[in-house]
């Protein structure tokens, strides 16, 4: 427990002092978890964990490291305890119709969309929307989005930057695979990952091209304020909303 433990506050580059005082405990007590001479009581590693915003999912891995039971669960959305929860998101996704809105989980595996998202997905080969579709794959694949994508190495970048600062602070393994695979996708006009804005920008919009014109979108990302249970913390809804007139004139015809 004590290695994860400093590996965490490594990776959130806070010193034993800071962490000792955010989480009332003495500084030489602290060292001592982490070099295992001490055994913290469960309450102290979820308060560490929550100093630290360690995802639930790796609090669970704590508690478990220190030798207690985890206390977050992680349900099905199919199961009754999340029903109130499920039929929230459903609320959200009907009501921003018709926008395109996708819910998302912590690898970026589509778990709903509403009934917009075909604006998006026109063209996509087969094999990118067998379930599990992986969003990013199916934006970035050369058989996916990205030849309709008119500004594909600015989204490119965008998406990439996100996915890296996932990668730094939740440490998980499956998105370090998948940001080295989209990496590797060709991108004729790539943009380097780290980039400046220009004066007066102030979204990154995707660009997207279509059979009537060139649709502009900007979006946002909504999660669950103060979820207990993994499923739920891990959850994202991305809604798109039209950046111009043109483009919620396409939508609202459709």
């Amino acid at each position: 427990m004590g290695e994860l433990l400093r590996e965490w506050r490594d990776r959130r580059r806070t010193s034993q002092l800071d962490l000792a005082i955010a989480a009332d405990i003495s500084t030489r007590h602290l060292s001592f978890v982490e070099t295992g001479r001490a055994k913290p009581s469960r309450d102290m590693v979820l308060r560490l964990g929550e100093h630290l915003d360690v995802p639930l999912r790796e609090r669970n891995q704590l508690l478990l490291a220190a030798g207690y039971a985890p206390v977050y669960a992680e349900s099905s959305l199919t199961e009754p305890s999340l029903a109130a929860a499920r039929q929230a998101v459903r609320r959200l996704l009907r009501a921003h119709e018709p926008y395109p809105a996708v819910v998302i989980d912590r690898v970026w595996n589509m778990v709903d969309g509403n009934a917009s998202i075909g604006i998006l997905t026109e063209g996509i080969a087969e094999d990118l929307l067998t379930p599990p579709v992986n969003v990013l794959r199916a934006t970035l694949h050369p058989e996916g989005m990205a030849p309709r994508i008119a500004n594909l190495g600015e989204w490119r970048a965008n998406l990439l930057g996100r996915l890296r600062r996932e990668v730094r602070a939740t440490a998980d393994g499956a998105l370090s695979e998948l940001l080295a695979e989209l990496r590797e996708y060709p991108c004729a006009d790539e943009v380097p990952e780290v980039d400046v804005p220009g004066p007066g920008d102030i979204v990154v919009p995707l660009r997207l091209r279509h059979h009537d014109g060139e649709l502009t979108f900007f979006s946002t990302v909504a999660t669950f304020g103060t979820p207990l249970d993994v499923t739920l913390a891990e959850l994202s809804i991305e809604s798109f909303y039209p950046a111009d007139d043109t483009t919620a004139a396409a939508l609202t015809s459709t």
